[in-house]
């Protein structure tokens, strides 16, 4: 028999377990809320504080600008490839995008998504991978920006607490803002405005709609799905999803995704951008060495350099032409070409190679060592022999000196090395290295002016001119202008005039720039700012001007080497370095065997230098010199750049033409008494001499006065006869004989003088032998005699007079008033007193000559007595 409770006791019971239950599920949940909060509390005390997330450190990559700030040059990055935008220059279908596809209820939720962190939570428990996951947009930022990817609860918890306090501090905007900016789209793009520029090459804010949907689909699967993959197909169908995405969520209309669908994607064809890379590793090494590599790879930088972009392209294409050419007539694989703008010091062109991007190289070389051409190579600052590009720095040292473009030298075959023989005919002598260089086209002038050999870049002169300028003060000079090597003055000898020292392309070019600018260098630079991540300054140009040159000095250089007519003998009357719309002064170099070519020119408003040649210093073909190689390159330049300036109105035609004249040329440093004739022009020297007309010898102190003249006497000698090397103004050397290099350039030029025809007329040695005192006349005053008294009213003079060479007359003075000449014996002479009586004494002197003019004189000093009566006339007896 069954026994059965009462229903009303059950009932009791059932309310009892339930109010149990009740009870210790509100002890749970209040242990879970417990626990919950401890956890929160726990992991919450060592997290960064949301409010200063806007102050963290983003890796951002630095950016390099054109001097317009509006050409991009490169991306200088780390690892990220990073730039920062403000949120509102992000376009709106790619936040809208990003939104659709990363989290539709972004802009309702407080930063979690409950519902799919139960999801998520479900699928843990019971293994279903597809229940999806929970992470919102901040979490994902969050999860890259301030915490690891490590798959562990706790790191979860962090996400979490991090989500919802970023949530309490800023704006949906500004969070998707922080989001767009963080996360990575490959290809080393990190945030929307690098992705942007690296797969469609425009900025962020420019994105179309198709575009959009297409970078939105990159943060799944970066690589995976990377433009420059191979999944475009897999990249297309998640772009079409996005679109699809957009449309339920009411962000765009149908009809314009089906546009976006079918709009035709260009990518860039290749991650790797960059402009003037010769130029833009020039600016990183740069930056690098003076913020770090750390900073400029992932500190944001923004460097705005001195490049202009549309000249740059111009050089490039033309050095690319000009390579191409030469390679084919004289095998010169390479050439390079730097510009400067002489107001300034600011870099415009750097062109490093014919081609950076080139991947082909002469067959059988190895590079570094024996490349004719190796493209990543910057040969416009590698050290190169200049050739005869170098002279002009030289011929200023020399005109800051003393000497003048009138000043005459002689380019005749010389030997200058004074233990070799004086005919430079030897190559090597008693073990000492002979040097006797030669001309371009082997001839020889003569006589030139300072001018005519800078012009004609005639090789004889210009040696000559290096040792009256001096080695050492030559190189103080040219460091002083801008040159950064020829730093060891004793290595260098009077082959640095013809480019026997290295240097750069781009130190010479700014160099040549201080004569461009009369004197005022402007210290080269490839920088006019450089800001930091938030814009502050770091780096700003200023122009700090120096006088480093006489501006005399610099505008008679110009002068020289815009003297098209001055050059002709040479170069012709239209040869590339003759540009007929304005003038231009212009230098050419060619090295030893043809290694090197160079042509350096410039206006006041632009220099430019080419450099043609090898890598490896392989010599080009004999016709390989500065004027074929190099100067067309540079004369093509020269006009395009005129023409680009003139057509963008950045410069007006006088202003790019103008070259200063000189006035008159006096050296800074001579005086009114220190100018002489050869440096003012003189090929001849004049001495006047004293000359006897009798006898056409030296006079001397008994030679009569009316018989001596001046008479010039032509020579002709080396400058070093007039000319102190060390002190050109000062007086002539005393023994011209003592410098090491007189007679080495004496013998030359005596030897032109006679093969010429010209023989010089010397000047006599020897002095006068005919008056001398041998040949003296004997003069006695016989009557009357000194101390006489006389009181008659006539004179008679009788007077005793004896030549060796005959008398040829007496001469006879009352009171030094010519009263008689007697011209044949005998040499007496009577006269009458003056009609007066003076009671007081008076003279009487005779002067007697010979057949030459020797002279003697007698006197007599007499008393007049009685008064004398006028004199009627006077009786020679």
């Amino acid at each position: 028999m069954r026994y059965y409770r009462p229903y009303f006791y059950i009932t009791k019971h059932k309310k009892k377990l339930f109010k149990k239950v009740l009870v210790l599920s509100g002890y749970f949940v209040l242990a879970i809320i417990i626990l919950t909060a401890g956890a929160f509390v726990y992991f919450a005390k060592d997290l960064p504080d949301p409010s200063r997330i806007s102050e963290r450190q983003i890796t951002q990559s630095t950016k390099i600008y054109d001097r317009t700030g509006t050409v991009m040059l490169y991306d200088v990055h780390g690892e990220e490839k990073r730039t920062v935008v403000p949120f509102d220059q992000i376009s709106q279908y790619l936040k809208n995008a990003t939104v659709a596809v990363e989290d539709a209820n972004f802009y309702n939720h407080s930063g979690l998504d409950f519902k799919g962190i139960a999801r998520a939570v479900w699928g843990v428990l019971t293994g279903d991978r597809s229940a999806g996951g929970g992470s919102t947009i901040t979490q994902q930022f969050i999860k890259k920006s301030m915490l690891t990817d490590a798959r562990l609860y706790s790191r979860k918890i962090k996400e979490w607490i991090l989500s919802l306090e970023l949530e309490a501090k800023y704006s949906k905007d500004e969070i998707l803002g922080f989001y767009l900016n963080q996360i990575p789209y490959g290809s080393n793009a990190y945030g929307i405005e690098s992705a942007a520029q690296t797969f469609f090459g425009k900025s962020a804010r420019d994105l179309t709609l198709a575009e959009s949907a297409t970078l939105a689909a990159l943060p799944n699967r970066p690589s995976y799905l990377s433009p420059f993959g191979s999944h475009l197909e897999d990249l297309k169908a998640r772009q079409e999803y996005i679109l699809e995405r957009m449309t339920k969520l009411g962000q765009i209309t149908a009809q314009e995704a089906d546009t976006a669908k079918n709009e035709k994607l260009n990518f860039t064809k290749s991650p790797q951008l960059i402009k003037a890379p010769h130029f833009v590793m020039y600016v990183k090494e740069y930056i690098e060495e003076k913020f770090g590599q750390d900073v400029v790879e992932n500190g944001g930088l923004k460097v705005y350099t001195t490049l202009d972009w549309e000249l740059q392209e111009a050089a490039e294409q033309i050095i690319e032409e000009g390579a191409a050419s030469n390679q084919k007539k004289y095998g010169a694989y390479n050439a390079a070409l730097a510009a400067v703008d002489p107001k300034t010091g600011q870099i415009l062109v750097m062109v490093g190679s014919k081609d950076y991007f080139d991947t082909s190289l002469p067959s059988d070389c190895d590079p570094g060592k024996n490349c004719r051409f190796e493209p990543n190579v910057n040969v416009a600052i590698r050290d190169r022999q200049p050739g005869s590009s170098f002279k002009p720095f030289a011929y200023a040292q020399a005109l800051e000196k003393g000497l003048t473009p009138e000043t005459i030298l002689f380019d005749l075959k010389t030997e200058f090395n004074s233990n070799c023989p004086a005919d430079a005919s030897a190559n090597e002598f008693n073990g000492n290295k002979c040097y006797n260089p030669q001309n371009y086209d082997g001839n020889f002038r003569g006589p030139v002016t300072l001018r005519q050999a800078l012009a004609q870049s005639l090789n004889i002169p210009s040696v000559k001119i290096l040792y009256l300028a001096g080695i050492p003060q030559t190189i103080k000079t040219a460091q002083a202008m801008g040159f950064t090597t020829l730093k060891d003055t004793s290595r260098y000898g009077l082959a640095l005039v013809l480019g026997g020292g290295e240097v750069k392309l781009i130190d010479e070019v700014a160099a040549y720039g201080v004569f461009a600018a009369d004197g005022i260098k402007n210290e080269k630079t490839a920088i006019l700012k450089i800001e930091d991540s938030k814009g502050n300054a770091l780096e700003e140009f200023a122009a700090k001007p120096q006088k480093v040159l006489d501006p005399q000095i610099a505008r008679t250089i110009s002068n020289i080497l815009s003297d098209n007519e001055a050059r002709t003998p040479v170069f012709g009357a239209s040869s590339p370095l003759y540009i007929a719309e304005r003038p231009t002064a212009v230098k050419t170099g060619t090295t030893q065997e043809y290694r090197d070519a160079w042509t350096v020119g410039y206006t006041p408003s632009l220099v430019a230098g080419v450099w043609a040649g090898n890598n490896d210093n392989t010599p080009m073909a004999k016709a390989g010199a500065g004027l074929y190689a190099a100067a067309p390159i540079w004369n093509a330049f020269m006009k395009k750049a005129y023409e680009l300036k003139s057509k963008n109105n950045l410069e007006t035609a006088s202003s790019f033409n103008l070259i200063k004249k000189p006035e008159q040329f006096i050296s800074p440093k001579s005086t009114a008494s220190s100018t002489k004739a050869v440096l003012s022009g003189q090929i001849f020297s004049e001495n006047k001499v004293k000359i006897d007309r009798i006898s056409g010898k030296l006079a001397t102190d008994l030679t009569p006065p009316d018989l001596i003249q001046e008479v010039p006497f032509q020579q002709i000698h080396t400058i070093l006869y007039y000319v102190d090397k060390d002190d050109p103004l000062g007086e002539p050397p005393g023994n011209p004989e003592t410098d090491p290099q007189f007679f080495n350039w004496e013998a030359p030029i005596q030897n032109w003088a006679a093969n010429s025809g010209w023989v010089p007329i010397q000047p006599p040695t020897q002095y006068d032998d005919v008056h001398v005192p041998e040949n003296q006349p004997t003069l006695t005053i016989v009557s009357p005699s000194d101390g006489q008294t006389i009181s008659q009213k006539s004179v008679n003079i009788y007077t005793l007079v004896f030549a060796k060479l005959g008398i040829k007359q007496v001469d006879f003075f009352f009171d030094e008033e010519l009263i008689g000449v007697i011209t044949q014996e005998p040499f007496q002479f009577n006269f009458n007193l003056p009609n007066r009586v003076t009671g007081t004494s008076h003279l009487i002197k005779v002067r007697a000559y010979d057949q030459v003019y020797n002279r003697q004189e007698a006197q007599a000093r007499v008393y007049i007595a009685a008064p004398g009566v006028i004199i009627q006339d006077s009786q020679r007896q």
